[in-house]
């Protein structure tokens, strides 16, 4: 059959016009699906997503093994007579401090709404602080006496280190060390992860001294000042921390300075971000 030179013309015409209309439909839904690309850009810090290491290891197991390695440690404490009672005023101090910051935390991470949080004192000179995953909490005395630290500085250095915990900073690095032992074959082959779950109790033991890498130490600064911003508290009490912790470890770095990179460049980061907390900081300061 042949087609004359008009029904040629309008059948191209339908063809673009179709195509035209395909390319527009998908360009919505790429653009859609690029967060922050056309969309508003959310306020506040941007750190990108957590790492895909971390869905290579149960966070349930995680949190389990993290739970359990906390009680240890409190029975310890309380043992030696070092833990801090539920009348102590530093306890209630960093009890209140949580308890502003925590509301802020399921944007973070989903899983924080199912957290048994718990914050605790032990007293030691150390110059400590954690959070271990699933809001497991403690200061050690040393770093609150011996810096002498305001509420501002205290909740910067609780916010960072429950920004590990929402990060999963520790769950990655298990997932990550699990891929590189156990090779990509044999991975492929545990994808129901219940072989994986095992395996965390073989990581277990590094949960409280684990050490995080120089990006996962910016994220943590970064999440934590926006945590601290949002409950109430001055982000720019991260630039007097920060100088505080290099005046102290002039002869030799603290325990939670040592696995925490410091100077001058940190303070930058914190800097640069400012901008992105302070109205969030003033606003909450009003309400």
């Amino acid at each position: 059959m042949e087609y004359s030179d008009h029904e040629k013309n309008c059948g191209r015409s339908g063809m673009v016009v179709t195509w035209r209309r395909r390319f527009s439909s998908a360009l919505l839904v790429a653009t859609l699906a690029l967060p922050g690309a056309v969309m508003a850009q959310r306020e506040g810090v941007d750190v990108g997503g957590n790492s895909g290491f971390a869905r290579l290891v149960p966070a349930d197991d995680i949190e389990a093994s993290a739970g359990k390695q906390y009680t240890e440690i409190l029975m310890q404490a309380a043992s030696q007579k070092a833990l801090g009672s539920a009348d102590n005023a530093q306890v209630i101090r960093l009890r209140r401090i949580a308890q502003r910051l925590i509301p802020f935390t399921n944007e973070w991470n989903p899983r924080a709404k199912t957290w048994k949080w718990e914050v605790n004192l032990i007293g030691s000179k150390q110059i400590n602080a954690f959070c271990m995953p699933g809001g497991k909490i403690v200061f050690y005395t040393g770093i609150l006496e011996q810096l002498q630290l305001s509420d501002d500085e205290v909740a910067q250095i609780m916010g960072h280190e429950i920004a590990h915990a929402l990060r999963e900073h520790a769950r990655a690095r298990m997932g990550k060390s699990a891929a590189t032992s156990m090779g990509a074959g044999v991975l492929s082959q545990l994808l129901g992860l219940g072989d994986l779950g095992r395996t965390v109790t073989n990581y277990g033991v590094q949960l409280l001294n684990m050490t995080f890498s120089r990006s996962d130490e910016s994220e943590a600064d970064l999440v934590g000042l926006e945590l601290a911003a949002r409950a109430g508290y001055d982000p720019r009490a991260g630039i007097t921390l920060w100088q505080k912790m290099a005046a102290s470890s002039q002869s030799a770095p603290p325990q939670w300075l040592s696995t925490h990179p410091a100077g001058n460049t940190r303070i930058a980061d914190i800097e640069r971000n400012l901008p992105r907390v302070l109205p969030i900081y003033e606003r909450a300061r009003k309400e």
